[in-house]
């Protein structure tokens, strides 16, 4: 008698918190049931020797997005999802991004549209805010949150994107009535734009300049600005993609303070450096992301940071543009640092480098990884305990690992739209070789086993990460009821 419509049978399921030698049994799109002895399964998985992992959450990716230069991203939700789930990733949150003097509700649907008949694997999506009216902050973005996307990002750079202190604290106090999460963009947009104007103007266009206009300066005074603005009002604040030491140095001095504040790094931060940009000719251009690559020493904090906890999250920033006329080469085969499009693809490689890497490497262990891809991602962005876990009644997002898989990366076995990788050539260990969503074998036998369009929008819970501390300055405590919603 079938009681199952799988079984996943003799691996060792992996948790943040636990590690055990157990079978999965599945049913509807769900776990239901986890031990030894299953009954039978419509289907079966032998796991001998590998591991059973949450699927991965990717809570931060460009998919189909237009930048604020007016360049596409090379992914669509198609490539984009077949791509995560490869690499071990179940659910992909990227940015439905508002440019100026667009709705929100236009934007969100305009997203619905390209992600619904395309994604195979689950997606919710964060909001990008970069006109922040009075009807968006008052009617718009209340509307949203309450409709299930629950966080949002803002830009402190980029010409067409950038808010300036004033917006962001609306943008902070309507958070704060609404308990939704600010994600943000941290870096100062002046230092970028004085050093960027002397350098060209001495006749340094190369790529690798682009490292030094994006200096280290600009993120942490912009992390250290960001952080005061948030305590200001008592909001909780979420730091994207820290590249450097100098910024995790402000995060990690807000939270021995007790504030609110999380952040994330990303594998280009782990893995590249700087020097990657000073290829010859416009090859370093394929490096160019904000913030850059530092170098040695940075990669050491961040890895530090990583472990130790400062951070929370690990995501991809996956942010893809082709090395030609479409992505990076837009502005003519010989561009100038700024004219390059901003970002690198890291959606299939973001887990299996840091399983390598980091557990296998001797880094982290295996709860702190399935942490940092899956569990906090849930927690912070209202998904769990639906996803980023193993227990009964989550839906049943695993991916089945081969701790001994010896894999080298190239762009021609990865999945995404993309013609080059940053990380070609690079040797690891590891890898998904059985991906499941909602029970839906998604990946199997190195091959995609579902149709497009049958993964789900997630419509998300307001998180506890997003709940204000109650921590009011002396200034406000005393002069404003900002307790009483005059926020």
């Amino acid at each position: 008698m079938v009681s199952f419509d799988l079984v996943i049978r003799n691996g060792e399921t992996v948790t943040a918190t636990e590690k055990i030698r157990q079978d999965v049994g599945i049913k509807n799109g769900q776990i239901v049931a986890l031990g030894t002895g299953l009954g039978a399964g419509r289907k079966e998985i032998d796991a001998t020797g590998k591991l059973i992992l949450p699927g991965g959450i990717d809570a931060h990716c460009h998919v189909e997005q237009m930048s604020s230069s007016g360049i596409m991203t090379s992914d669509d939700f198609y490539s984009a999802s077949v791509s995560a789930a490869f690499g071990g990733t179940t659910t992909i949150i990227p940015f439905a991004a508002q440019h100026r003097g667009q709705s929100l509700r236009t934007v969100v649907d305009d997203y619905m549209a390209c992600a619904k008949p395309k994604a195979v694997i689950d997606y919710a999506f964060h909001l990008i805010i970069s006109d922040p009216t009075d009807a968006v902050m008052g009617q718009e973005l209340p509307a949203m949150i309450a409709d299930g996307i629950s966080s949002f990002k803002i830009y402190m750079t980029y010409d067409a994107l950038k808010l300036d202190d004033y917006e962001i604290l609306e943008v902070l106090s309507t958070a704060r009535k609404e308990e939704a999460l600010v994600m943000v963009h941290a870096e100062n947009h002046d230092v970028i734009r004085w050093l960027s104007e002397k350098l060209l103007s001495q006749g340094n266009g190369d790529p690798k300049y682009h490292a030094v206009s994006h200096s280290r300066i600009a993120e942490s005074e912009a992390t250290h600005r960001a952080i005061a603005l948030a305590e200001l009002v008592d909001t909780p604040l979420f730091i994207v993609h820290v590249s450097s030491e100098e910024a995790l140095d402000e995060i990690r001095r807000s939270q021995s303070r007790g504030l609110k504040v999380m952040a994330e790094t990303c594998p280009q931060y782990l893995f590249l450096t700087a020097k990657d940009l000073d290829k010859e000719g416009m090859v370093g251009a394929k490096f160019c992301c904000s913030p850059p690559p530092r170098d040695e020493k940075a990669q050491e904090a961040i890895w530090e940071g990583l472990i130790d906890g400062s951070f929370q999250v690990f995501s991809s920033d996956h942010a893809p543009y082709r090395f030609d006329e479409t992505g990076k080469l837009a502005a003519g085969p010989n561009p100038n640092f700024k004219q390059i499009a901003n970002g690198v693809p890291g959606l299939e490689i973001r887990m299996p480098m840091l399983f390598s890497a980091g557990v296998l490497g001797k880094r982290m262990d295996l709860h702190r990884f399935v942490e940092v891809t899956a569990t906090n991602p849930a927690k912070i962005y209202g998904l769990y305990p639906r996803k980023g876990t193993i227990e009964v009644g989550c839906d049943a997002d695993l991916a089945v690992w081969d701790p001994e898989k010896e894999v080298r990366i190239s762009i021609d076995m990865l999945h995404d739209n993309m013609d080059y990788t940053p990380y070609e050539g690079t040797e690891i260990t590891g890898w998904p070789e059985t991906v499941i969503s909602r029970g839906r074998i998604v990946v199997e036998d190195n091959g995609l086993k579902v149709d497009r369009g049958t993964g789900v929008y997630l419509k998300r819970e307001r998180s506890s990460a997003a709940k204000p501390s109650g921590n009011l300055v002396p200034e406000v405590n005393s002069q404003l009821n900002f307790n009483a919603k005059i926020l």
